[in-house]
């Protein structure tokens, strides 16, 4: 068997893991995929990966033949193996691409673009035929079903789940356009405030393709989440320099261009490049994956910072009564972004990593979200008490209640996690099983809210 060297493969110093480490980085991805039998199955992997290393490959070529011929015509065990083969890959520094991987599929870049060109004609039209609040109720309306098309397509989601997120979007848009909302009332903007939500978790069945009850795919679909994020923002950022400059350059030959840019380029654009950009997250999502973890590296400990700021302003009030209406927002806002941030730190966790420093400063962020919740939450319910309900404290109770829940059983699993110096997996197990709960409650506050306080 020749060496590295022999081959020409660069490999890092200390990249080679135990064969325990290996092991136990696959046992987690079989629990993350909620698969039967893990003790089983990591069983037989141990016994070809002893197999192979007798026959003279290492560690790291025994744990990816191995696991490569386990259970071929197992779905669970090709995710999870295709997952393993991906953090093997990431940690050369000098790494082939897998054969293949640079070409590009003109098939389905010719689907994105019959989308994304759909997606901006949708808005155009919006934009032209709705006033400015029917407009703001209906955007997610008039984008997302051309995302989740895309997703829908490219799972080849089953004729059964397309019916059920048809008839689903169905709904929704009759709450949002048929509900006789007052105009610039409460209830139509918490419908059109709460729509968007619902329709990311139908986008997340379809992303899922129909396994959106398994633990892996919602991992998967928050990690793709965030990645989206970043994406469209660096598309939103360099498409905006473009435009300025386009405009400014006009300026200056005295062409007047403005309008054709207000009127066609950002109501077409703006929806068009959401569309690129998962294209982009699904077509490369190694490069990616480098850029968001990083960010929540950055923004953990920051908003661990904001949190802590904030529990020491709330001590300092008196009665809970006297908070500012608009501080409360605020800080609902701040525990929104910890939210999401939880949700894709433990989502984006490479596979088998140990515990370490970062999830103790997660740890102490979910602790300072869970105070301020629970400090915002007492002052709804004391607003509530002496003032009465309204739409909006009543939907701020409810995301305040489950926010509670979360963020107290998160701790708990952080601190077991960081104790045991194990317990991944059911930590990803409950950040996955919240995700039904707040896209619920999202679509009870679209359909429900209105009717019950009169549309006002």
């Amino acid at each position: 068997m020749s060496s590295d060297r022999d081959r020409g493969t660069t490999r890092p110093a200390g990249s080679e893991q135990s064969a325990e480490a290996r092991l136990e980085s696959w046992r987690e991805a079989l629990r993350r995929h909620e698969a039967d039998d893990v003790e089983g199955r990591t069983e037989r992997l141990r016994a070809r990966m002893a197999t192979l290393q007798e026959a003279g490959l290492d560690t790291d070529e025994a744990f990816l033949v191995a696991m490569m011929r386990q259970d071929r015509d197992d779905p669970v065990a090709r995710d999870v193996a295709r997952e393993q083969a991906a953090v093997f890959w990431r940690r050369f520094d000098r790494a082939p691409a897998p054969e293949g991987d640079t070409a590009v599929d003109w098939r389905e870049v010719g689907v994105v673009a019959l989308l994304a060109l759909g997606a901006g004609v949708s808005v155009k039209l919006g934009v032209a035929e709705l006033d400015s609040t029917a407009f703001g109720h209906n955007v997610a309306l008039l984008v997302a079903p051309f995302l989740g098309a895309y997703f829908a397509w490219k799972r080849r989601v089953s004729w059964r789940t397309a019916a059920v997120l048809l008839l689903a979007t169905a709904v929704l848009a009759v709450a949002i356009d048929v509900y006789p909302f007052d105009v610039g009332g409460a209830t139509g903007f918490l419908a059109a405030l709460h729509a968007p939500v619902v329709l990311w978790g139908l986008i997340g069945v379809a992303y899922a393709a129909g396994r959106w009850r398994s633990t892996a795919g919602r991992l998967r679909y928050l990690r793709f989440t965030g990645e989206l994020v970043v994406y469209y923002a660096l598309i939103a950022l360099g498409g905006s320099l473009l435009v300025g400059l386009t405009i400014g350059l006009l300026t200056l030959a005295g062409v007047e261009f403005r309008s054709v840019i207000e009127d066609w380029v950002v109501p077409m654009g703006v929806p068009a490049a959401l569309l690129v950009a998962a294209w982009l997250v699904e077509a490369k999502q190694e490069v990616v994956e480098n850029i968001a973890p990083v960010l929540a590296k950055i923004f953990v400990p920051l908003t661990t910072v904001t949190l802590l700021v904030s529990v020491a302003v709330l001590g300092a009030v008196g009665s809970l009564t006297t908070v500012d209406r608009e501080f409360l927002i605020t800080l609902v806002s701040v525990l929104v972004v910890a939210l999401a941030l939880l949700l894709y730190t433990v989502a984006a966790r490479p596979a088998g990593q140990r515990p370490g420093f970062f999830d103790g400063v997660l740890l102490a962020m979910v602790l300072a979200a869970a105070a301020v919740d629970g400090v915002v939450v007492t002052a709804m319910a004391a607003r509530t008490a002496e003032f009465g309900w309204s739409p909006a404290k009543t939907a701020a109770l409810g995301l305040g209640v489950l926010l509670a829940v979360h963020l107290v059983w998160s701790a708990w699993r952080l601190v077991a996690m960081l104790r045991r110096r194990d317990g991944v997996a059911a930590l990803d197990r409950s950040q996955a099983a919240v995700l039904p709960f707040y896209v619920g409650w999202a679509f009870v506050v679209v359909v429900a809210v209105g009717p019950v306080f009169g549309f006002v």
